[in-house]
């Protein structure tokens, strides 16, 4: 296990880069704690497996340092490194066993069999493929070689890291949820220090400590979960984080109040002068409709999803989702919608801006 330091890290794919906008990672400064579970999340095209493959030392950074416990391995080749990488696509070797795939990285390094054998059944277990552990890989399903994948990358305890590079795309859905399930008790029993680069929420929420959400190249939020969804430092943030994402609406801010299409919604806070491209952000979940208060609204249609609605309505022609309760009666005459001020992000240039 190992403290990750990022140092003034930023890389280019261009030799000569004249800008910002020429870099596929943009400057970067952060540690990565010792025994920590971290996800990188973002969309396609971010840099998250830029990154990921600079801490691997698959990639060496334009600038910068990349330092594991205060040590410099930024030219460091990725087995001096002593991690364990599993990649999108299932990498195993097809003339092996799944036992013998699985026991190869222990083996490789001149661990007893006995503790190769143990290891290789705990494993095996944890991936529900201990009846399969005397067939060849080849002829398994793209599912299944995944899974021996992970199997691999998990077998060592001794790594300072273990990194995870979208490992679940070719898995099934409840497949999916077993081994992030797995991943997190690996987490829990061993402290191993885990990078999981994943474009689903859901993954990211579920796995990590703290979730790294990364956008055009740059960390714009690094936090909990519960951080990301109550306090998004930046709009893609909210729009990324949340299922409808945040509701944006372009404001002025006056003190304590938010002028928005439609009217005025009252703020928890009072803000000095706000410049810039200015919006409010508050989340569907924050937002109710009423008969007698709030911005007009014109509701377009209602999606039942099972445990509440999401109500598709129009603000002064700006998209607004509201979630209610599945039991909650939507009457002709709920023509509003009030949002929660204690709930309401008020942004400059797509960063958040705290209350004075």
């Amino acid at each position: 296990m190992a403290k990750i330091t990022l140092e003034n890290l930023a890389h280019s794919y261009s030799p000569a880069p004249k800008g910002p906008e020429d870099y596929a990672l943009k400057e970067l400064n952060h540690d990565w704690q010792d025994g920590a579970a971290y996800a990188l999340l973002g969309s396609s095209g971010c840099g998250k497996s830029t990154l990921l493959n600079i801490i691997s030392g698959l990639l060496i950074p334009s600038q910068g340092r990349i330092l594991f416990d205060g040590v410099d391995v930024t030219r460091a080749p990725t087995a001096e490194r002593n991690i364990a990488q599993v990649f999108q696509f299932p990498v195993v070797y097809d003339t092996m066993t799944v036992r013998d795939n699985l026991a190869f990285p222990l083996r490789n390094r001149g661990r007893p069999e006995a503790y190769v054998a143990e290891r290789v059944a705990e494993i095996a277990a944890m991936i529900g493929m201990e009846h399969m552990l005397d067939r060849k890989a080849r002829g398994l399903t793209a599912d299944a070689k995944q899974k021996i994948s992970l199997g691999r990358g998990m077998v060592r305890k001794d790594v300072n890291a273990l990194l995870f590079d979208e490992p679940l795309t070719v898995i099934d859905p409840h497949m999916k949820w077993e081994l992030r399930t797995q991943l997190k008790k690996l987490h829990h029993d061993f402290g191993h220090t885990m990078i999981y680069v994943t474009h689903d929420q859901t993954e990211a929420l579920t796995f990590a400590d703290k979730v790294v959400v990364m956008y055009d190249g740059r960390v714009v939020q690094i936090g909990t979960p519960e951080e990301l969804f109550d306090r998004p430092e930046h709009t893609f943030v909210g729009y990324f984080i949340g299922s409808p994402g945040m509701n944006l609406l372009p404001a002025k801010i006056d003190g304590a109040q938010a002028l928005v299409p439609g009217g005025t919604t009252p703020l928890a806070g009072t803000y000095g002068a706000v410049q810039g491209n200015v919006q409010i952000g508050v989340r569907p979940e924050h937002v109710r409709l009423s008969a007698h208060e709030g911005l007009p609204v014109t509701i377009r249609r209602i999606e039942d999803v099972g445990r509440h609605r999401i109500i598709r309505a129009d603000l002064m022609g700006h998209d607004l989702n509201i979630i209610a309760p599945e039991d909650m009666g939507v009457g002709a005459d709920m023509t509003r919608a009030v949002f929660d001020p204690s709930r309401i992000n008020v942004y400059a240039d797509d960063w958040r801006v705290a209350a004075a």
